[in-house]
């Protein structure tokens, strides 16, 4: 790797626009393209929604080997093969490929190989849950994401804001053995006081906290952790003792110390809400039997964004009645 590739990752302050986290993904991979001459890839013929052109570079095709932007057309599988031949073949290139998170199901078995194959391949997987709105239940992964999480040596990340977004790609181009899979939304989120870059790699961290121990713990990902700070703020006005985390990826935690694990998530404080807007499946191994889950576990509906998250129990006045309840 090029040395100091990493201080081409954008950062963010909470002043900075809310955007959507496949906005800050294409912000990320043009600002890693001049950095990384080996960045190479595209998407299923959803370029213009996953974001995924390379600018400085033309399309891959007969006679202009030397560009970077690949259209592999509506065929996930071997979209993921080829990325999986790429990276395989060692050459040093660094392969992404993108689709949304949904369509993961059409390319499953190249994303097993390239977990079971050590091959570093990028997957960028945008229009991660329900909020992806009037595209409907066909389109909402409620339940791709747990699928996911259980291949192993798949790292499954889901970034909150535009700090986690470039911590997410910090840690799939450095995972050269491994492939790293990114959800991102179609929503817009804003950016969060206490994001950061490189605590992604740690898998779950805290982004707020109240003085002392806390009372209860908000456990959010990617747009669900906005949800989780606003909910804690009305909380401790009221006076409860709340932290919230930030879990991008379950697999980064796991391989964490305990030291660390205990310091995120104590075992004396049982009282734990996950707010996540997929399928609550796996996730009772961190909440525990004193815990909850706001989750989707049903097929998601067809309406715009807001109105989807919102009917599905994601709101500020339903976190809190969520937590008071426990």
């Amino acid at each position: 790797m090029p040395d100091g590739w990493e201080a081409a990752l954008p950062t963010y302050t909470p002043d900075d626009k809310a955007l959507a986290t496949r906005k800050n993904s294409e912000i990320t991979l043009n600002a890693l393209a001049p950095a990384l001459p080996e960045l190479i890839g595209g998407s299923a013929d959803l370029t213009h929604s996953n974001l995924t052109e390379l600018e400085i570079s033309g399309e891959y095709q007969k006679g202009a080997y030397e560009n970077r932007n690949i259209h592999f057309g509506v065929r996930e599988h071997g979209m993921g093969a080829i990325c999986n031949g790429i990276a395989l073949h060692n050459s040093g290139l660094i392969p992404y490929c993108a689709t949304f998170l949904v369509f993961t199901d059409y390319m499953r078995g190249a994303i097993r190989l390239s977990a079971l194959s050590e091959a570093g391949v990028i997957y960028v997987m945008t229009h991660d849950s329900i909020g992806l709105g009037e595209d409907g239940p066909t389109h909402q992964p409620v339940e791709t994401v747990a699928s996911l999480r259980a291949i192993p040596n798949l790292y499954v990340i889901r970034p909150a804001d535009g700090n986690e977004t470039s911590g997410a790609y910090k840690v799939a181009v450095s995972k050269r053995k491994a492939p790293t899979l990114m959800c991102f939304s179609r929503q817009g989120l804003r950016n969060l006081p206490g994001s950061s870059i490189d605590a992604v790699a740690k898998g779950a961290y805290i982004v707020s906290d109240s003085d002392g121990t806390p009372e209860i713990i908000l456990i959010g990902t990617g747009s669900e952790v906005q949800l989780c700070e606003d909910a804690a703020e009305k909380l401790r006005a009221e006076g409860t003792k709340v932290r919230v985390v930030s879990m991008p990826c379950w697999k980064l935690y796991e391989e964490q110390d305990a030291t660390y694990k205990e310091s995120v998530l104590p075992k004396a404080v049982k009282k734990r809400l996950v707010v996540e807007a997929m399928s609550s499946f796996g996730w009772a191994k961190y909440y525990g039997d004193e815990g909850d889950m706001i989750a989707v576990d049903t097929f998601g509906a067809s309406a715009p964004g807001g109105i989807v998250m919102e009917k599905f129990g994601y709101t500020i006045d339903n976190v809190v009645a969520r937590a008071k309840a426990l």
